[in-house]
């Protein structure tokens, strides 16, 4: 049974699942699709193609699988998928895809998105992600798992962000910023390793270890990244959390923070 305040506007032919809550003054329109035990607070709107997965909370005012405003957006039904377990602040905006990339927009599950974040269209975004307030994803952006934005981070379109990269709050990031680095500043420079949350997340000292080597290897070194390649697989042959940052470098399309 859905919990559906009077006031609210639920399209006939959207779908909520078991025990979603829904509260006053919010939209919800066709082909939205919302999984059980997700709670859609005051003032918020949800047009579709989206498909929202399981207890997702959604705060006010929060805008969901609108339009894009990519110039060449024509009204195509391109969608937005969310999956579960994430918190959504007030006033973010999340934009569904365009049909010059994959036609939708991705975000995993257990993220959190604080106010005002904003999340464009073609983005993906992976698990355990967080966005403080006011970052702003441009279109077509990657963001790898654990990946933290700090507040007023700005990323230029098709950028891609590695998994558990920490961006200091006001970071302007303009080219990749590989798995595992610390990055801030305008334009991004890169910090180290993100060590303290790696030990967070489990990691062993060898792991961290071997990762500050291949960051030494890329930053420090003075080769090139294809000198220093064969140097980085030895390291992921030895411990294979190196392999992720390689994967990073090896899927690099704009060139990496120097």
């Amino acid at each position: 049974m859905s919990l559906i305040h009077p006031t609210a506007i639920v399209d006939a032919k959207a779908e909520l699942g078991i025990d979603v809550e829904v509260g006053p003054y919010t939209y919800i329109g066709p082909n939205v699709q919302i999984g059980e035990g997700s709670v859609i607070a005051s003032h918020v709107v949800i047009k579709g193609p989206t498909k929202i997965g399981s207890h997702n909370r959604i705060y006010q005012f929060a805008s969901v699988g609108e339009d894009c405003q990519d110039k060449k957006y024509r009204g195509e039904p391109t969608r937005l998928e969310v999956g579960d377990h994430n918190v959504i602040r007030e006033g973010a905006t999340l934009h569904r895809g365009t049909i010059q990339d994959q036609g939708v927009t991705r975000i995993g599950s257990h993220n959190l998105l604080m106010a005002y974040t904003h999340v464009a269209h073609d983005c993906i975004v992976g698990d355990q992600v967080i966005l403080a307030n006011n970052a702003a994803l441009a279109g077509h952006v990657k963001v790898g798992d654990f990946a933290i934005l700090g507040g007023f981070t700005a990323v230029h379109q098709f950028c891609q962000i590695g998994a558990h990269v920490m961006c200091g709050a006001g970071t302007v990031v303009l080219k990749d910023i590989p798995a595992y680095v610390m990055a801030t500043g305008n334009s991004a420079q890169p910090h180290g390793i993100n060590a303290e949350g790696l030990k967070r997340r489990g990691f062993s000292a060898d792991a961290i270890t071997h990762l500050k080597r291949a960051y030494r290897l890329i930053y420090r070194s003075g080769l090139t990244l294809e000198q220093a390649s064969n140097q980085l697989a030895e390291l992921a042959e030895s411990n294979s959390a190196v392999q992720l940052m390689i994967d990073s470098l090896n899927t690099s399309t704009r060139g990496i923070i120097r």
